[in-house]
Parts: C-alpha cells; sequence; structure tokens
C-alpha cells in the first residue's frame, strides 16, 4: 500500500539503477498519496487554483500517465482510451470518488510498474505499435522512468501548493 511515509532515498553509491528509479518513484507516489489525508469529499474535487484542477484529478491523471508511458507505450499493449483522464477543454478529469480509491489506484500502478520494470533492463527500447509508431520515437526504458519521476514530482509540488492553500499543511509528509 502506498505509504506517505516512504523515506526519500538518501544519497549513496549503488549499482541497483533501476531499484532506485523504483523507489524514487514510491518516495514521490507516497508524497502524493499523503497530500490527500484529511481531505474532505468536496476538498478531493474542488479546485483552489485558477486551472481548474482537482487533488482527485491529479491522481487520475498521476496514475493514467504511468499507464500511458509503459503498458501502452513501452509495452506497447492495447489500453482502452488512453487519454481517459483529459477532458475535451484540455483539462483533467476529476473522479468523484473517496481517499481510499485513490490511494487504491496509485497502489494498483505502483504494482504494476514495478512488474514492468523488474522484468526488463532500463536499456530496452519501448516497443513499436502502442504508443510509439516507429522505432525512432521510441525510447528506452530508463527515460521513461526519469520522465515518470519528473511528472509526479512536478505534481506533488502542485499539490503541496493545493494543500497550504486549502489548510496550511506543507512538506513532503502531509
Amino acid at each position: 500500500m502506498t505509504s506517505p511515509h516512504t523515506a526519500f532515498p538518501e544519497p549513496a553509491s549503488t549499482s541497483d539503477l533501476r531499484g532506485l528509479l523504483l523507489d524514487y518513484l514510491d518516495f514521490f507516489r507516497g508524497v502524493v498519496a499523503g497530500k490527500l489525508d484529511g481531505l474532505s469529499a468536496d476538498d478531493l474535487v474542488g479546485s483552489t487554483v485558477p486551472s481548474g484542477w482537482t487533488p482527485a484529478g491529479l491522481v487520475h491523471h498521476l496514475v493514467n500517465v504511468e499507464r500511458r508511458w509503459l503498458v501502452w507505450g513501452f509495452l506497447a499493449e492495447r489500453v482502452p482510451d488512453p487519454w481517459r483522464d483529459a477532458s475535451e477543454d484540455g483539462g483533467w478529469i476529476t473522479l468523484d470518488v473517496p481517499v481510499g480509491e485513490l490511494r487504491s489506484m496509485l497502489d494498483e500502478t505502483a504494482a504494476r510498474t514495478r512488474e514492468i520494470v523488474e522484468a526488463h533492463q532500463l536499456s530496452d527500447v519501448a516497443r513499436v505499435g502502442g504508443r510509439f509508431a516507429d522505432q525512432a520515437s521510441a525510447p528506452q526504458l530508463q527515460w521513461i522512468l526519469l520522465h515518470l519521476l519528473q511528472e509526479y514530482a512536478r505534481h506533488a509540488g502542485h499539490l503541496d501548493i493545493a494543500r497550504e492553500l486549502l489548510d496550511g499543511a506543507t512538506g513532503e509528509e502531509g
């Protein structure tokens, strides 16, 4: 289960880059999950920012970003509606579900990501036929993981700002 208190991977030497990248993804997923704790149902589906995104919409977006890049992209598996988190006006679709369901979505995504990453080399290139039409546009798994880290870190910061505006909570643990 996604823990809001997953330890930050402290600087150290390691030959396990795959494990380190997965640890960082787990950490940032945990930060996102922790930002949901204490939010009311209205807070989850309400927006505090001019662009209109919501905490529930952000989580829905993040799990779909992982799905797009790893399942549809890297594995080239068919996925129903790969852009299911995007609204017609370019925003994110907000799911009106409880925190527990949002956390479950993060947990399921984490498990699938770990399964995919542990079964491949970081230098493996995405298959053609899903998200990528040709080999020239298909990235290596390591690039995809770094992109996902950037996406989670960026949006964890956004959620931190939303929480500060809602109730003053800041930081990686709340």
